[in-house]
Order: structure tokens, then C-alpha cells, then sequence
């Protein structure tokens, strides 16, 4: 491709919208522009990275044995019913009316589609298993979409599908989507790491997230430093090891006033106590009722975990006035008095206090020496609690560390919550009916390509992986006006060309040093810069990821770039 004729607007300036390198780097290289907030559109330097890792990614499914289908974008409301996530989704879901004022939504995700799919054309265990997968735009109504396409409103997003006839059959075919998942990202360059997660408003049990090491990464990862185990801060597992000698006071509650005194910090300042001395109590809403959590006041809640334990669609702090009309006073929740029907959960670590500060349900007040077990009753204890460095890894008893990841894939074991809804069943060999055991495998696309700009870039721009990048070689004359440089960068464009490689060839009118400029922000793998020795019949031979440059003849630069596309790939 010749770079005067290529639709390619980049700019020296750094966006003001845009908060990290990758959205930063992705505008000003070219590759896209912001139609709205959280929607964009891809030019053509971006659709050939947005293709790259497309082509990736069906290579790797159909080495999988998945197929490839196409299903709609816009989905029926009566499907979402169906399942309950019609109402359990969430705002982001993106819902519309038809001229008749049927309702529609547009997929964020097709579980219902598929799953009525496969109910409706396949019901015999002789055509399972099978997996589906498709690529496609989905759209979720984020609240602030933010980081270019790492979190935005339209993306694309590849979803595979998997129906077996037993548990078995469904750890073979997740076996199988991550081991996919596993060559998918190593051949896209990516520096990553699968966890374990929360199945989210997805559902079902047993889950990995793919997460792209990355600094700006929405995610914690908590991982051993001592054995392979990772999971996301919202699915570690925090070991409890109950205390051997618990001291309990014998001394009674006693309630004493605390006026103003709300927060952790306040009340260690007001009872010059340590925060592991409080238990912190919050209530939330879990689908119609209340609950209250409790947990140490060196911890921090684990809703997620909670929401698992409580087994709730949708989970939730209660709102203000909710509380008001609970009798519950913001800031001096406990678990004492409380509404009838509102059930108490408390974390692991609860249980071994013997002598705490709780809030007296009361306002201004709290009361001491409280007792869990003999002042309050607990419904039941759990693992509630965030994770922190240092903790007790659940494998091998090793240490606990943070890094933050950007989620670009994820894999589910749906099993029969959508296939027990909608009804998708089958004829086992003994004419009995049962139904589907499902998984459900999901790569960001264009997330991919954000998250590997943002692993692969520096000071002057990016610098793509060979897999990805839009194209292999940047010739670059750098005076298109002297005919030497001119015909021999034509001659080296064509003979690139026919050996297999994709070529850019700079010859616009510009100066060396715009030339320049341009070619570090797009980040090509290799640039061939035919400059003064071009009578000569040398050039510059450089790799953008290294900074190595030699001058070569032309009739070397063949094998010369061979020999460096062998160890860039």
C-alpha cells in the first residue's frame, strides 16, 4: 500500500479524552476516531490489526473443532424473559421498541439466542457435542465508558457456545476453548495469565478470565508467588485459620455514645483502638430482601462473595432511603435489633472476636464488649473478605501478591442454568430426555488490540508484535523528489510484495523528519529507509521493537529481513 493514497490522519498531539497510551496512541496512529462517547470507528490501519487477530482467533476455534455461525444483533425481549435476565441484567443492557412496541434489546451477549438455537433444530444426543461460535459487535450501555475500547459501548467480541450430553463432556470442551485461548493469546504477543474468576451476570460454576498484564488494567489479580495459582481479587480465596486460644470477655455490652462518629478511622481515633478491634456491618439488597454483612475493620467486603453466598440475582448497597425505612441509621449499623427478616452474615474472621465495637443501631451510638455468637446471631459464616498481599496462598500456604490485568478473555461451565430454562433438551440413547450442559467462551477483540498496544508501545509510539501488526515492512524513502531513492524504494516495495510480505511504502512529499515521526508512531515491525547510499544501492534496515539498524545492499535485504522476521515472530 502507498502511503498518499492510505486513509490514515495522525496526529502529533495527544487527545484530551483520551486518559491512556493505548486510546492515546490508537487515535493519533490512525487507526480510529470517536464517533460518540464509548463508539468509534476503525480505519483502515485499525480494521487490518481488528482482522489480524480475527483471523487468529478462527484459526485457533476451527483448530478446536468449533463452527462458525452469524446470529443476530438484535434479540427479543421474550428470550431475555425467559432466562430472567430481562430484568437481573442490569441498565447496561441496551433495550428498544419496534414500530409494533415489541421490545428488543441489542446483544450484549447471546446465550438466549444460541441456547434457543440449538433447543430448536438439535435433540438428540447423536448430534452432541457441538460448539457454536461467532464473531460479532456486541453493545452494552456502560455507565462511563473510559479507556478508548478497553470499556466501551460497541466492541467486538468473539462467543462460543458449547452443548454436551454429560459434566464430562463439558470439562473436555472447556479443556479444550482453554487451550484455545492459550495459543490464541501467545500468538498475539500478548504477556498474560488465566485466573480464576466470578461467572457474573453470565452465571454458572467454574470460570477463568484470560487477563493482559497491564499496569492501567481495570482487574487485581492476586496470585502465589510461590505456585501457579491467580485469581481475581473478586474470587480469591482467603484462607481462615480459626484462632487456637480465643480470649472472650466476660464483661457485658455496653452501649456508649459515639455522636458523629461514622467510619472506621473516626471510632479507632475516638476509642484508641486498633481497626482489626471493629466489626463493620453493611446492609445490603439482595433481589427483594435485606441482609446485613459483617466483616473486621481491617477487611474489606467481598460482595461478590456475598452475593454467591446469598444466592442473589442482583445484589446491591441499600440506598439511603431504604435504610430510612429499615430504622436503620447510616453509620451506626450492627447486627443488633434489627427488622424482622433481615439475616446476618458474617466473614470468618467475625467469629474469633472476643471483645469488638459494633455499631448499637441506634444513632450516635455503638456498643463494646460485644461477643459474636453470644450478642448476636449470625445466620451463617463465610469467606466474605477481599484479599490482601501477603495472605496465605489456598494452594501451597505461599504469599499472596497484586498485579492488575485487562480481562480479554473469558471462559464459562454454564451448565443447565440456561438450557433448564428455555427448555433445550435431548433424547439420551435410552430415549430419556435431559438437558444441554453448556459452556460459554468469550474473547474481546478489539480489547485485544488496546491491550496489546498498551504492552507494546514507548515514548514515540507503538510497536507491534509481527502477528498483529497492520502491515510487516515500512519502506521509507526520504526524498521522493531525488528519482534514485524514489525508484529503488518502488523497486523494494515490489520485490517485498512478491516475496509475501505486507509493505507500506511512505511516498508522500513529506520531510525526513515527519517521515520519521510517522513511522515510530505506527510502529511497523521493520523499516527500510532508502536515504543517501541509494546510488549505491544500500539501505537502512531497522527493527522498531530493538532499535537494531544496519545498512544493507538490496541484494541482501531479502535474506536481511527474513533473518529478522524469523525472530520477531
Amino acid at each position: 500500500m502507498k502511503q498518499s493514497k492510505l486513509f490514515l490522519p495522525t496526529l502529533r498531539e495527544v487527545p484530551a479524552e483520551a486518559e491512556i497510551a493505548s486510546h492515546q496512541l490508537m487515535v493519533r496512529a490512525g487507526l480510529m476516531r470517536q464517533l460518540v462517547s464509548g463508539v468509534y470507528t476503525y480505519l483502515p490501519l485499525g480494521l487490518r490489526v481488528l482482522r489480524k487477530v480475527q483471523e487468529i482467533v478462527r484459526e485457533e476455534m476451527d483448530r478446536a473443532g468449533a463452527q462458525e455461525i452469524s446470529m443476530p444483533a438484535i434479540q427479543p425481549a421474550e428470550l431475555w424473559q425467559e432466562t430472567g435476565r430481562w430484568d437481573a441484567y442490569g441498565p447496561e443492557l441496551m433495550r428498544l421498541k419496534d414500530r409494533h412496541h415489541r421490545d428488543f434489546v441489542l446483544g450484549p451477549t447471546h446465550e438466549e439466542v444460541v441456547t434457543s438455537l440449538v433447543r430448536d433444530n438439535l435433540n438428540t444426543y447423536k448430534k452432541l457435542p457441538i460448539n457454536l461460535y461467532q464473531i460479532q459487535t456486541k453493545y452494552r450501555d456502560e455507565v462511563r465508558p473510559r479507556f478508548g475500547v478497553i470499556r466501551s459501548r460497541e466492541f467486538i467480541m468473539k462467543d462460543a457456545y458449547s452443548f454436551d450430553v454429560s459434566r464430562e463432556g463439558l470439562d473436555k470442551s472447556y479443556q479444550s476453548m482453554y487451550d484455545a485461548y492459550t495459543r490464541i493469546f501467545t500468538r498475539a504477543g500478548l504477556t498474560f495469565r488465566a485466573v480464576e474468576a466470578d461467572a457474573g451476570a453470565i452465571g454458572g460454576k467454574g470460570t477463568h478470565e484470560f487477563m493482559a498484564l497491564s499496569e492501567i488494567g481495570e482487574d487485581t489479580i492476586a496470585y502465589c508467588t510461590s505456585c501457579d495459582y491467580a485469581a481475581n481479587l473478586e474470587k480469591a480465596e482467603v484462607v481462615y485459620k480459626p484462632v487456637a486460644e480465643r480470649t472472650v470477655t466476660e464483661a457485658p455490652m455496653e452501649k456508649v455514645p459515639t455522636p458523629g462518629v461514622k467510619t472506621i478511622e473516626q471510632l479507632m481515633n475516638h476509642f484508641n483502638m486498633e481497626a482489626r478491634q471493629f466489626i463493620k456491618a453493611l446492609v445490603f439488597k439482595a433481589d427483594d430482601r435485606f441482609v446485613v454483612a459483617l466483616v473486621r475493620g481491617d477487611h474489606e467486603l467481598n460482595d461478590v462473595k456475598l452475593k454467591n453466598l446469598v444466592d442473589a440475582n442482583v445484589l446491591a448497597m441499600a440506598t439511603e432511603e431504604e435504610m430510612k425505612k429499615l430504622g436503620i441509621p447510616l453509620g451506626f449499623v450492627g447486627p443488633f435489633h434489627l427488622p424482622e427478616g433481615v439475616e446476618v452474615y458474617a466473614d470468618l474472621a467475625v467469629q474469633d472476636m472476643g471483645s469488638a465495637v459494633a455499631g448499637a443501631n441506634e444513632k450516635d451510638y455503638h456498643y463494646t464488649h460485644v461477643v459474636p455468637g453470644r450478642d448476636f446471631t449470625v445466620q451463617a459464616y463465610a469467606d466474605l473478605r477481599n484479599i490482601v498481599e501477603g495472605d496465605e496462598c489456598s494452594r501451597c500456604g505461599g504469599h499472596i501478591a497484586f498485579a492488575r490485568g485487562i480481562e480479554v478473555g473469558h471462559v464459562f461451565k454454564l451448565g443447565t442454568r440456561y438450557s433448564e430454562k428455555m427448555g433445550a433438551k435431548f433424547l439420551d440413547e435410552n430415549g430419556k430426555e435431559q438437558p444441554m450442559i453448556m459452556g460459554c467462551y468469550g474473547i474481546g477483540i478489539s480489547r485485544m488490540v488496546a491491550a496489546c498496544v498498551e504492552q507494546n508501545h514507548d515514548e514515540n509510539g507503538i510497536i507491534w508484535p509481527w502477528s498483529l501488526a497492520p502491515y510487516h515492512i515500512h519502506v521509507v524513502p526520504v526524498n521522493v523528489k531525488n528519482e534514485e531513492q524514489k525508484q529503488l524504494a518502488e523497486s523494494i516495495y515490489e520485490m517485498l510484495g512478491r516475496a509475501g510480505y505486507e509493505v507500506l511504502l511512505d511516498d508522500r512529499p513529506e520531510r525526513a523528519g515527519v517521515k520519521f515521526k510517522d513511522a515510530d508512531l505506527i510502529g511497523l515491525p521493520i523499516r527500510v529507509t532508502v536515504g543517501g547510499k541509494a546510488s549505491e544501492g544500500i539501505v537502512e534496515c531497522k527493527v522498531r521493537k530493538t532499535g537494531e539498524s544496519q545498512d544493507v545492499h538490496v541484494d541482501e535485504l531479502l535474506a536481511h529481513i527474513q533473518h529478522f522476521a524469523t525472530s520477531l515472530q
